[in-house]
């Protein structure tokens, strides 16, 4: 199959998370490689952290898909009108869109943001890290800054250098520059306080995202590429 006619396919979500998509490793099973490498062949339960990421991203770089989404008023997920409405599919609260809409006008008001968030939205990529086919799809490809551009949400914009490590931002960086070969730039705004940060991606930042990207694929090589390895014998050896 012709590169062109994969990327094409990976533009559809439906091909990108599903079977299609999952013969190639992508910067969010890093983390699943490096805690727990058999959950990576496990489907993944949607949570309402995810759902509501995903409708902050889509309300700034695809508008029109909004509809897509089902939007319940109920004050929680455990109410009677919700577990009515929802029927057992996971919802968004009418709270939660008013609390992303104010966010994402926010960004969108500031100069900065609006200049940056330009170019192709949502572009999947291929590309041989190591032994193995990695894809990615990032938020922003800015052909005019050479960036590539990923929007985040946190519950403490000063606490986020720290979360990026912990959160494997720092694998994605990694990823994504080798997929697309720009340098990597979040854009990250306060849940509470609505305060925008920019972060730039240092050297330090990116050699400790391709040292996880190398353990994850020596756990990928050892637990889904070795030969009569039994998963059941495995166990982590350290110092105290």
């Amino acid at each position: 199959m012709k590169k062109e006619d994969i990327l094409k396919k990976l533009t559809n979500d439906e091909h990108y998370y599903g079977d299609f998509g999952k013969k190639y490793l992508s910067a969010s099973d890093v983390g699943v490689l490096l805690k727990n490498p058999l959950a990576l062949k496990q489907e993944q339960k949607k949570t309402a952290a995810f759902l509501v990421g995903g409708y902050f991203h889509t309300t700034i770089l695809e508008p029109d898909k909004l509809k897509r989404y089902k939007i319940i008023p109920a004050t929680t997920r455990n109410t009677k009108l919700y577990k009515e409405m929802s029927d057992g599919e996971l919802c968004l609260l009418q709270h939660e869109v008013d609390a992303i809409h104010m966010m994402s006008d926010k960004m969108l008001s500031n100069d900065i943001c609006k200049d940056l968030i330009q170019g192709e939205f949502e572009k999947p990529m291929i590309t041989k890290i190591g032994d193995y086919m990695w894809k990615g799809k990032c938020d922003v490809l800015n052909h005019n800054e050479k960036l590539v551009i990923d929007l985040k949400t946190t519950a403490d914009i000063n606490k986020f250098r720290n979360s990026a490590f912990r959160y494997n931002y720092d694998s994605q960086a990694y990823v994504y520059r080798k997929l697309f070969g720009y340098d990597m730039l979040f854009i990250v705004i306060d849940k509470t306080t609505h305060q925008i940060g920019m972060f730039d991606c240092s050297d330090e930042f990116y050699a400790s995202g391709k040292d996880k990207v190398e353990r994850a694929m020596e756990a990928y090589d050892l637990f889904f590429k070795t030969k009569d390895f039994d998963p059941k014998q495995y166990f982590i050896s350290k110092t105290l």
